[in-house]
């Protein structure tokens, strides 16, 4: 061992501690019993009913979310965003951000609820409305393949269990929790009121491409940062790591690409909004072309975002290469 090998740190304490703190973590004590009290709060929540958590966690969200380094994240997207905005508009975007945080959490413990609210007899004035009501139909019955894309707007998840009420057959990709007590709970719960879940990771491609060979569809939210596999493509005047998935599948099976929001209303109900197909740039070969579709997802979803910036996901860290 030479000199330089012999004087080579051998880690901090605080290093130490991080990677003990991290050890306990992945412990099977540890994934209980951060289940039983996260169980255990959720029904606190419950128990407090919809209306009153919805105040308290906002307030809660208000006080504690300025602390939180998501804060300082969502403050330099904000601004990044909307240079021609003032500092009192970006501050008004940041405090909605969280309030809307806040509502998708108690939503979240509430979702049965939720979904009782949607009336597919009621299509324009329930606590839940549609457009493009017409369009879910045509994809529920033409036995063709579709993707459709979304983004992590107002409380996204209803996009999902309407489709479903609907009866429209999708495959829907979502990231487990890392507690398999907790993917077990989540699991069970979404897909009684959402359909087919399929965990992201090895496998999934199979599931999904199988899903489209029988003409079912593939929803898929796209607005979060792909670092493996993610091409650059401009998103709100950025380049972002971009999930090129949406593109690759149209292109293979030559499939139309829908959006689908859900925006939240002055009233306190959702608006949901299926669009009607993209039209996607294609090659010389006359497939789409998948940079140029993956582009023209994002400008779909900027748009968007640009109209209820308030209501979009501003804490996750979508422009870090």
């Amino acid at each position: 061992m030479n000199d330089a090998t012999s004087r080579r740190p051998q880690g901090t304490p605080a290093a130490a501690k991080t990677r003990e703190r991290a050890k306990l973590t992945r412990t099977p004590f540890f994934h209980r019993a951060s289940a039983a009290v996260l169980r255990g709060g959720m029904s606190l929540v419950h128990s407090l009913g919809r209306e009153r958590a919805t105040r308290m966690v906002i307030r809660l969200l208000r006080a504690i979310g300025p602390l939180l380094p998501e804060q300082r994240t969502a403050r330099n997207n904000i601004a990044a965003a909307f240079p021609e905005k003032t500092e009192a508009e970006r501050a008004a975007i940041l405090a909605g951000t969280w309030d809307n945080f806040a509502r998708v959490i108690v939503e979240f413990v509430f979702l049965d609820e939720v979904a009782a609210e949607f009336d597919p007899n009621d299509i324009s004035g329930g606590r839940i409305s549609v457009t493009g009501y017409d369009q879910f139909l045509t994809l529920r019955d033409d036995g063709k393949p579709a993707i459709i894309v979304a983004a992590h707007l107002a409380n996204w998840e209803v996009l999902g269990v309407v489709a479903h009420q609907f009866g429209l057959k999708t495959v829907l990709p979502f990231r487990a929790p890392r507690n398999m007590h907790l993917a077990e709970d989540v699991l069970a719960q979404r897909e009684a009121l959402m359909g087919t879940l399929v965990e992201s990771g090895r496998g999934a491609s199979f599931e999904i491409a199988a899903a489209l060979d029988r003409g079912d569809h593939l929803g898929m939210l796209v607005d979060q940062r792909l670092n493996r596999g993610g091409i650059d493509v401009p998103f709100m005047g950025r380049p972002a790591k971009t999930n090129p998935l949406p593109a690759k599948l149209a292109r293979h099976y030559d499939c139309p690409v829908h959006g689908a929001r859900a925006i939240r209303r002055p009233d306190g109900g959702l608006h949901l909004e299926l669009t009607p197909a993209l039209v996607l740039p294609r090659d010389g070969e006359g497939k789409i072309d998948i940079n140029g579709a993956t582009a023209a997802i994002n400008r779909l979803v900027e748009s968007w975002v640009r109209e209820h910036p308030e209501q979009w996901f501003w804490l996750h860290d979508r422009w870090r290469h």
